[in-house]
Order: structure tokens, then C-alpha cells, then sequence
């Protein structure tokens, strides 16, 4: 894709699944790429050793195709490892001109029993986490008065309501606006702000699913495509809007979703006919 050679690019929760199908793409057409992580924490999904492999690995693939890569350790949800985040990728990479915001978190339980710990810990992770990235960022394209990028991993829950996950629905809601606002806010400047809102996606964090058969047909019931979506599916859109073939796009979340968005309820009609 066009322009995307020798680009810096930062990618938040690149350790597995989307993110580090996101880096791993970012590496294919050319881009240098820092990859930050969190190690594991209380009722993370995975082991601080599993992240560290899962990294390494993202690492490997990236360094086949001879580009400069980085691993950074930050909570992005934690504004003082923020900055440290940004200041030591740009002093090593000489500077960031795409940041992919995909660190996310999600905590299920019925909505009334929700604990403030738990809603305020997703919030922070995936909003407040997302916006203190994107004000570094553009802080750093403006100080340097040159364009910049900005891709937000939102998901279809930004429009589709998700039962039992109100933290992650409420997050997703306010990145649709996130990005639009910022979008609006430094259009003039060069700096383009995007999202890509993912659907069902074969990740190490759904095996849950992915791995039963009965739970997996539930999950495909739902999408007109018949399938749920890959990983690199979601690398590829994000690199698409990372480029030049993209340049006229802002404030738009695409969804990449085998037209989960399309109420496929509606599949076959039932109210007017």
C-alpha cells in the first residue's frame, strides 16, 4: 500500500491476536514497528510467560522481513507509562507517525452486579488508555509539524449493545466518539484519526468459543458471511487506513465484521410481507 514505507508505528497491546496481527502487517509493507505490552495481571487471560512468548513471537515475524522493531512495556491505562512509552520509542525509532490504540480489556458479568473496580477498570484500559495515547501522539505530530495517523481497534459492540459486558460496550461507545472528535479537531493539521470496528474474530482470546464446536455455530449463527472473521483480516483494514490509498478518510470506524452490523435478523423478512 502506498506511503508506508519506513513509517514508525506504534501498536498497543501487540502481544497476540489482533494487535500483533496488526504489527506483523505493518512489518509486510514496509513500516518499522514498536510493539507494547502489559505483562499479566490478576485474572488476566494470560501468563506474563505466555505474553512474553506470544511477543517474542510477533517479534520473529516482524524481523523477517528486516525491519527495525521495538518491544515497550506500559499500562496504557497508567498516564506517567504513557509518556515514558512515547519518549523511549521516540528516542529510539526517531519518532511515531502511526499509532495503532488496540490495548483492550473486557470483564463479563450481569450489569447490576458489576463492581465500580471492575467498570472503572475497563474504562481505563480502553478509553482513558486510548485517549492518553492519542494525546501523546498528536502532541508529538505537532510538535514535529508534520501529519500523522491514528487507527483506534474499536468493535462492533461501538453501536451493536453487548449483555453482560456494559464496561466494554460503554468503552467502545465512547471510542466512536474519540475518534470523531479528534478527527474533526485536527483535520487541518494532517493528522487523520480512524477506526476499525472488528466483529467475531478467531483470536488466542476467544478460544472459548472458537474451540466448541456448539458455541462457535452460535457465534457464526449471527454473521451473514457464514464465518467469523481472521486476525490478519483485521491487519489488513487497519493498514489500509494507515496509507496513502486512505488519505481522504477521517473520523470513520470501518467495520470489518462479515456484516454483523447489518441486523442479519432481517435476513429474511418477517414484518412486511
Amino acid at each position: 500500500m502506498k506511503g508506508m514505507e519506513g513509517k514508525n508505528v506504534l501498536v498497543t497491546g501487540g502481544s497476540s491476536g489482533i494487535g500483533q496481527a496488526i504489527a506483523v502487517r505493518m512489518a509486510e509493507e514496509n513500516a518499522n514497528v514498536a510493539i507494547n505490552y502489559v505483562g499479566a495481571k490478576a485474572g488476566a487471560e494470560m501468563t506474563e510467560e505466555q505474553i512474553e512468548r506470544a511477543v517474542h513471537m510477533c517479534m520473529d515475524q516482524i524481523e523477517e522481513h528486516g525491519k527495525h522493531t521495538m518491544l515497550v512495556a506500559a499500562d496504557v491505562s497508567n498516564e506517567a507509562q504513557v509518556k515514558t512509552m512515547f519518549a523511549d520509542v521516540i528516542a529510539e525509532m526517531g519518532g511515531v507517525d502511526i499509532l495503532i490504540n488496540n490495548a483492550g480489556i473486557q470483564i463479563p458479568s450481569p450489569s447490576h452486579e458489576v463492581s465500580l473496580a471492575d467498570l472503572e477498570k475497563v474504562l481505563a484500559v480502553n478509553l482513558v488508555g486510548a485517549f492518553l495515547c492519542a494525546r501523546e501522539a498528536i502532541a508529538h505530530f505537532i510538535a514535529e509539524e508534520k501529519p500523522g495517523c491514528i487507527i483506534n481497534v474499536s468493535s462492533v459492540h461501538e453501536v451493536i449493545p453487548k449483555p453482560r459486558f456494559v464496561g466494554y460496550s460503554i468503552s467502545k461507545g465512547g471510542m466512536e466518539n474519540l475518534t470523531k472528535t479528534l478527527a474533526l479537531e485536527y483535520a487541518g493539521r494532517g493528522i487523520r484519526v480512524n477506526a476499525i470496528g472488528p466483529g467475531a474474530t478467531i483470536t488466542p482470546i476467544n478460544r472459548a468459543w472458537v474451540d466448541d464446536p456448539m458455541k462457535r455455530e452460535m457465534v457464526v449463527a449471527h454473521i451473514p458471511m457464514g464465518r467469523a472473521g481472521e486476525a490478519w483480516e483485521m491487519g489488513a483494514a487497519a493498514a489500509f487506513l494507515c496509507s496513502e490509498d486512505a488519505a481522504y478518510i477521517t473520523g470513520q470506524t470501518l467495520f470489518v465484521d462479515g456484516g454483523l452490523t447489518l441486523y442479519p435478523d432481517f435476513r429474511t423478512a418477517w414484518s412486511s410481507e
